[in-house]
């Protein structure tokens, strides 16, 4: 009994210790914010809701800037849509790095275009958004692969008969075809066991890392990366797509014609022989890799988790589903497939599909960025390499900017006219240097496909509209859409 007590009292004076060696540590001129433990850092102050319901917990008391410590990091968080502008816009190119993300960061490091920083970055954005330009407005423009994407997915729904069905799998279907005929320079059959495998491995992969498990790493990845946990099965499943990405590679490799690239893929590798001298060049085999994973997911998952969103909410409130197909019948009508040219004469379907995007709030937290520089903001000091979250779900919810923040209103997107009007706290896409790469794809995708099926059916659902939840199933780094359950009549 003794020795235990013993024990105990050397414990309880060792944590006292460490927690006053903590106090007497100088801690610059970060924003203000909760003070942190040694090792689990801010812990105590973290809400079993997650990490989003706990940045809201702390910006009441601390304000639009202020700093966690996830484990023993200190991680500056802005919230609200000035904030975020002033950093992301204002100083673009001082908070233009790339922040970790401790799930992913044994597999993707720093390379890739989505997690690389400095020239590395610079060089392969470039590439990439030249590359996508010229695959998505080639031999077949983006908005024909989406027209045809959206014409098989009509056909698929009408076999259906109005029997109830989970959208999941048939969004995420074609939303990966576009990114696929940019990527790997082709389309996947519905039925192909190797396609249906990656969109089941990119499912799981963003469910756990929005999971409580998932947000738990985030935290504590120092300690937590030695034992099982949810970690490590996103490293396997990382491996495996990357292993089909290898694959794919090595058969570009073997079929490549340096005069006639056939896809993103190609490209890079024709760069890859032309700069093989190059010591220093960035256009080697893992950059390529990590980019095509990241490409991959970002064009699969995004546009997918928000036609689940809209369909639910248009299963929530039906009276604006039947707006948009008044509008639907009086511009395009039925004898014809919607086109982008459409979209400008469609102010309400329009301003639905942005009050989507901004109740969806796909990113919540938003990518982490780091400064690339001592940099000064709103009076503090950030060192160099200092990680910020834009916390994007601040500014889709700014009560300065949408009047019932709260709610689903497509009147935040329409003036006095019924004219579409801009928001500058409308950023799903985040804003700044580090927008998303495929921001002008995914607009497309999601007006052609949203038209098209409510051109084409009426949508319904077993349970009645007051009961739906439309509260995602995970939300962390991504805001999962939950399961449901819908009809699709023909119109």
């Amino acid at each position: 009994m003794e020795s235990s007590v013993l024990l105990l009292l050397t414990l309880l004076m060792g944590f006292l210790l460490l927690l006053v060696s903590s106090r007497t540590k100088p801690c610059g001129q970060l924003p203000p914010g909760p003070r942190p433990l040694p090792l689990v850092g801010n812990l105590l102050q973290m809400d079993k809701g997650g990490l989003l319901n706990s940045f809201m917990q702390l910006r009441e008391k601390y304000g639009d800037v202020f700093t966690v410590h996830l484990g023993p990091r200190p991680v500056v968080m802005l919230c609200g849509t000035e904030a975020i502008r002033e950093a992301l816009v204002d100083q673009a190119e001082a908070f233009s790095d790339r922040g970790t993300i401790a799930l992913f960061e044994p597999i993707v490091q720093t390379y890739g275009v989505v997690f690389a920083s400095g020239e590395r970055w610079k060089t392969l954005r470039r590439f990439s958004l030249a590359t996508m330009k010229n695959f998505g407005m080639g031999k077949q423009s983006v908005e024909e692969q989406i027209q045809e994407e959206a014409r098989r997915l009509v056909e698929e729904l009408r076999k259906s008969q109005g029997a109830p069905l989970d959208p999941t799998f048939l969004f995420q279907c074609i939303t990966a075809n576009i990114i696929c005929s940019i990527v790997f320079g082709e389309r996947f059959d519905n039925k192909d066991h190797q396609f249906l495998r990656l969109l089941d491995l990119i499912y799981q992969s963003m469910s756990l890392t929005s999971s409580f498990s998932g947000q738990m790493f985030e935290l504590y990845s120092g300690f937590l990366k030695y034992f099982p946990g949810t970690h490590r099965q996103i490293h396997k499943i990382l491996q495996e797509i990357l292993e089909y990405i290898d694959h794919s590679v090595e058969k570009h490799r073997a079929t490549l014609d340096p005069n006639n690239p056939r896809d993103f893929i190609d490209t890079f590798l024709i760069r890859m022989e032309k700069e093989k001298s190059n010591q220093h060049t960035e256009f080697h085999h893992q950059n390529l890799m990590i980019s095509v994973l990241s490409l991959f997911f970002a064009g699969t998952e995004s546009s997918s988790i928000t036609l689940r969103f809209g369909f639910l909410l248009m299963l929530k409130y039906p009276h604006v589903a039947e707006k948009v197909q008044k509008e639907i019948d009086q511009v395009i009508g039925s004898h014809r497939p919607p086109t982008l040219d459409d979209r400008t004469k469609m102010p309400y379907t329009d301003a639905v599909i942005h009050e989507i995007q901004r109740v969806a709030d796909n990113a919540p937290i938003g990518m982490p960025h780091k400064v690339t520089k001592d940099t000064s903001f709103r009076g503090y000091l950030l060192p160099k390499n200092t990680e910020v979250y834009p916390i994007l779900s601040t500014a889709l919810h700014d009560p300065r900017y949408f009047e019932q923040p709260d709610a689903f209103n497509p009147d935040h997107f329409l003036d006095a006219s019924g004219a579409l009007k801009k928001n500058e706290a409308f950023m799903p896409f985040s804003i700044g240097k580090r927008i998303c790469l495929g921001e002008g794809i995914a607009r497309n995708e999601l007006f052609l496909f949203f038209t098209t099926i409510l051109q084409n059916f009426s949508v319904s659902s077993p349970m009645a509209p007051k009961d739906i939840d439309i509260r995602p199933k995970e939300s962390g780094l991504i805001n999962v859409a939950p399961s449901y359950q819908i009809q699709f009549l023909a119109r």
